[in-house]
C-alpha cells in the first residue's frame, strides 16, 4: 500500500538524521523529571513530517515532539521521532523511529527501525508482520514458565514504578525465564511480535510509542490490550502485548497490581 511505502520513505530520512548525531549527541537536556529529550528529536520529527505531507498534504499528524493533530480524523499519522531517548543520549544503539497510519480509528500498517543495527520492522494490516523482509511470528508458549517477558518503567519513580516492581515480582512466582527491560517501546512490542517475548507490559505509554507496534503484534498473530484487558485509546494508557495464548495469565497479573 501506499501508505506503508511513504512510512518507510519517511522513516529512512528519520532514522539516517538521528544516526548523523548517534554517540556525539551532547544536547540531551530534561523535558520533565528524567524523561529526556534531544536535538535530535526534533530533527528526526521536521523531516519524518515533512515527507509524510509532501505525500498526504491533507492527513493529520500526531508527532511526539510538537506536531498536534485531530485525534478524530479520518487518516491520521502517529510519529515518534526517536523512541529511547535516554538510551540514544548515552549512546546505546537499542532507539527507533516509529511511524504508524490509521484510518477510520484503525491501524492500517507500521513502519519501526532501529538505525543502530538496520533493523527494519513493517506491517500492513492483513498482509501480515515482517521483520527485514521475513514474516514475524509470535511464540506458540503456552507457558508463563516457558517465556521471557518484557517491561517497561514510566518516567514516575513513585506509585507507577513500585506497582511495576510488584507485577514483575509476580512474573517471577510464575517461574518465566527472566525479565527483559531494554527502554524502546517501539521495539519491545516488536519483540513479542518476533517471539522473543512472551508478552511486555509498560503501565503508561503515549499512542506514538504503540501506534505502530501494536499492529505488528496483532498482524503477528498476538493480541494487544490495555493493563485492564480493554481495546487501546489514542491516548495515554497502560499497555499489554502477549502471543495471545499467555495474556489471560499475564492479565491477571498487571491489572491486579495497576496503579489507580
Amino acid at each position: 500500500m501506499r501508505e506503508l511505502e511513504v512510512a518507510r520513505e519517511a522513516a529512512k530520512l528519520g532514522a539516517a538524521r538521528l544516526m548523523e548525531s548517534f554517540g556525539h549527541d551532547r544536547s540531551a537536556r530534561a523535558k520533565a523529571g528524567v524523561d529526556l529529550v534531544t536535538d535530535a528529536d526534533f530533527a528526526s520529527e521536521r523531516l519524518i513530517v515533512e515527507c509524510i505531507r509532501q505525500h498526504f498534504p491533507s492527513d493529520e499528524i500526531l508527532g511526539e515532539e510538537g506536531t498536534h493533530a485531530d485525534l478524530t480524523a479520518d487518516r491520521l499519522w502517529v510519529v515518534d521521532p526517536l523512541d529511547g531517548t535516554t538510551n540514544y543520549a548515552h549512546a546505546i544503539p537499542h532507539f527507533a523511529v516509529s511511524i504508524g497510519f490509521y484510518q477510520g480509528g484503525t491501524a492500517q500498517c507500521g513502519v519501526i527501525v532501529n538505525p543502530a543495527r538496520q533493523d527494519w520492522y513493517t506491517v500492513s494490516r492483513g498482509h501480515g508482520a515482517f521483520h527485514n523482509g521475513q514474516r514475524a511470528k509470535v511464540s506458540e508458549a503456552g507457558s508463563m514458565s516457558e517465556v521471557l517477558i518484557g517491561v517497561g518503567f514510566y518516567y514516575d519513580r513513585g506509585t507507577m514504578m513500585e506497582a511495576t516492581l510488584a507485577a514483575v515480582h509476580d512474573c517471577f512466582k510464575q517461574q518465566i525465564h527472566g525479565i527483559r527491560r531494554f527502554g524502546t517501546a517501539a521495539l519491545d512490542l516488536c519483540q513479542v511480535g518476533m517471539g522473543w517475548y512472551g508478552g511486555f507490559f509498560e503501565y503508561q505509554l503515549s499512542p506514538w510509542d504503540f501506534a505502530a507496534g501494536r499492529l505488528f503484534v496483532e498482524e503477528a498473530g498476538g493480541r494487544v490490550t490495555t493493563c485492564r484487558g480493554d481495546a487501546l485509546p489514542m491516548e495515554k494508557t497502560s499497555v499489554l502485548a502477549s502471543n495471545g495464548h499467555l495474556h489471560d495469565a499475564m492479565l491477571a497479573i498487571v491489572s491486579n497490581r495497576h496503579p489507580a
